[in-house]
């Protein structure tokens, strides 16, 4: 046991390395992953299918699924059609514009955070370089401030970081981003096609 490194000693380590940069970027891998999970919970469409598909099964008995943004919209799209007639696009507009808010929740804070993260790990390797070099004209190996060794230390593992934060982050938005495009794309289809079977073709040529 006295043999086996701390991991929580390590981590200590790690963190004081990098300098003051590095919390700000454990501040900001809080944040961003925050956004994440929120966004791929909330950006849940709820089928496989089509809204053409599922608008026919509804029309043939069929239940909609009980979770995800689109069966509800077309749930709430199907109630309002048979409420009112005329004026249905406008109508749908309203009642939609919650859900195409709601799709776009935290997507600016977690393009913002992804771009800022490698930036920052930039930061500190340039920080961590002038630390270098400044030692180096002193011929100083340790020092209270670092040194060369701290310095590099302080380049390196803060630019890890940021490449650790940012990564994972690109590949989590991308996904999630192409989740919204299709959400959106589904809205607008389901309010053509109700427009569409309610004779408002005049409301459905606008979208």
């Amino acid at each position: 046991m006295g043999a086996r490194e701390n991991p929580f000693a390590s981590l200590e380590f790690y963190l004081s390395s990098g300098g003051f940069v590095m919390p700000v970027l454990l501040l900001i891998t809080v944040v961003l992953w925050f956004g994440i999970g929120y966004r791929w919970v909330l950006l849940e469409r709820g089928t496989q299918k089509s809204v053409r598909v599922l608008l026919g099964g509804v029309e043939r008995g069929k239940k909609l699924p009980k979770r995800g943004i689109v069966p509800s919209a077309l749930r709430l799209g199907l109630e309002m059609r048979k409420r009112f007639g005329e004026g249905l696009r406008e109508r749908l507009d309203l009642a939609f514009y919650d859900y195409e808010s709601d799709i776009k929740r935290y997507s600016k804070v977690v393009s913002t955070l992804v771009g800022v993260a490698p930036l920052l790990g930039l930061l500190g390797t340039v920080i961590g370089m002038i630390t270098t070099f400044e030692s180096l004209g002193d011929m100083t190996l340790f020092s209270q401030s670092g040194g060369i060794a701290g310095g590099i230390s302080t380049a390196l593992f803060t630019t890890q970081m940021g490449l650790i934060v940012a990564v994972p982050g690109v590949i989590a938005r991308s996904i999630l981003d192409r989740r919204q495009r299709q959400i959106h794309i589904d809205l607008a289809q389901i309010k053509d096609l109700l427009c569409a079977e309610t004779g408002d073709e005049a409301g459905a040529s606008k979208a």
